[in-house]
Protein backbone atom coordinates (compact mmCIF):
# COMPACT_ATOMS: atom_id res chain seq x y z
CA UNK A 1 0.00 0.00 0.00
CA UNK A 2 1.43 3.33 -1.14
CA UNK A 3 1.25 6.55 1.46
CA UNK A 4 -1.35 8.29 -0.51
CA UNK A 5 -3.41 5.17 0.26
CA UNK A 6 -2.97 4.82 3.73
CA UNK A 7 -3.48 8.39 4.00
CA UNK A 8 -7.11 7.92 2.75
CA UNK A 9 -7.44 4.80 4.91
CA UNK A 10 -6.74 6.83 7.72
CA UNK A 11 -8.38 9.46 7.11
CA UNK A 12 -12.09 7.68 5.85
CA UNK A 13 -11.66 5.36 9.30
CA UNK A 14 -10.69 8.47 11.71
CA UNK A 15 -13.86 10.87 9.86
CA UNK A 16 -16.39 8.51 9.86
CA UNK A 17 -15.60 7.90 13.78
CA UNK A 18 -15.82 11.70 14.19
CA UNK A 19 -18.66 12.36 11.89
CA UNK A 20 -20.77 9.34 13.29
CA UNK A 21 -22.14 11.31 16.34
CA UNK A 22 -23.22 14.31 14.11
CA UNK A 23 -24.98 12.45 11.46
CA UNK A 24 -26.70 10.94 13.83
CA UNK A 25 -27.99 14.42 15.70
CA UNK A 26 -28.77 16.04 12.11
CA UNK A 27 -31.23 12.76 11.43
CA UNK A 28 -32.86 13.82 14.49
CA UNK A 29 -31.34 11.04 17.45
CA UNK A 30 -30.02 12.62 20.37
CA UNK A 31 -30.16 11.86 24.23
CA UNK A 32 -33.39 13.82 24.78
CA UNK A 33 -35.14 11.74 22.30
CA UNK A 34 -36.44 12.01 18.81
CA UNK A 35 -36.95 15.30 17.81
CA UNK A 36 -40.01 16.47 16.11
CA UNK A 37 -39.76 16.39 12.29
CA UNK A 38 -36.75 15.33 11.47
CA UNK A 39 -35.82 12.00 9.23
CA UNK A 40 -35.52 10.10 12.24
CA UNK A 41 -39.18 10.90 13.76
CA UNK A 42 -40.48 10.12 10.03
CA UNK A 43 -38.44 6.70 10.36
CA UNK A 44 -39.86 6.04 14.39
CA UNK A 45 -43.36 6.83 12.91
CA UNK A 46 -43.11 4.25 10.07
CA UNK A 47 -41.73 1.68 12.11
CA UNK A 48 -44.57 2.23 14.99
CA UNK A 49 -46.60 2.08 12.13
CA UNK A 50 -45.48 -1.16 10.93
CA UNK A 51 -45.35 -2.81 14.12
CA UNK A 52 -49.05 -1.66 15.24
CA UNK A 53 -48.15 1.15 17.08
CA UNK A 54 -45.01 0.61 18.94
CA UNK A 55 -41.06 0.66 17.77
CA UNK A 56 -39.49 -2.86 18.06
CA UNK A 57 -37.00 -3.30 20.07
CA UNK A 58 -33.94 -4.44 18.29
CA UNK A 59 -34.68 -2.48 15.31
CA UNK A 60 -32.74 0.10 13.44
CA UNK A 61 -34.61 2.96 14.43
CA UNK A 62 -33.95 1.85 18.62
CA UNK A 63 -30.47 1.39 17.39
CA UNK A 64 -30.01 4.54 16.11
CA UNK A 65 -31.64 6.00 18.75
CA UNK A 66 -29.81 4.48 21.38
CA UNK A 67 -26.07 5.34 19.46
CA UNK A 68 -27.67 9.18 19.67
CA UNK A 69 -29.09 9.26 23.18
CA UNK A 70 -25.51 6.89 24.70
CA UNK A 71 -23.26 7.45 22.33
CA UNK A 72 -21.27 4.38 20.26
CA UNK A 73 -20.28 1.23 21.30
CA UNK A 74 -16.38 0.20 21.10
CA UNK A 75 -18.00 -2.56 19.03
CA UNK A 76 -20.19 0.25 16.95
CA UNK A 77 -16.65 2.12 16.64
CA UNK A 78 -14.86 -0.18 15.65
CA UNK A 79 -17.28 -1.14 12.78
CA UNK A 80 -18.23 2.54 11.44
CA UNK A 81 -13.93 3.32 11.44
CA UNK A 82 -13.59 0.03 9.52
CA UNK A 83 -16.58 0.81 7.14
CA UNK A 84 -14.86 4.55 6.72
CA UNK A 85 -11.37 3.14 6.28
CA UNK A 86 -12.93 0.33 3.57
CA UNK A 87 -14.51 3.93 1.83
CA UNK A 88 -11.20 5.94 2.22
CA UNK A 89 -9.54 2.46 0.82
CA UNK A 90 -11.74 2.73 -2.20
CA UNK A 91 -11.67 6.26 -3.02
CA UNK A 92 -8.04 6.23 -3.07
CA UNK A 93 -8.13 2.86 -5.83
CA UNK A 94 -11.05 4.62 -7.87
CA UNK A 95 -8.80 8.04 -8.33
CA UNK A 96 -5.95 5.63 -9.52
CA UNK A 97 -3.47 7.51 -6.85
Amino acid sequence: MDFFSAVAVVAGGVGAVVLAPAALGAAGFSAAGVAAGTIGAKLMSAAAIANGGGVAAGSVVAGLQSAGAAGLSGAATAAVGSVGGAVGWLASSISGE
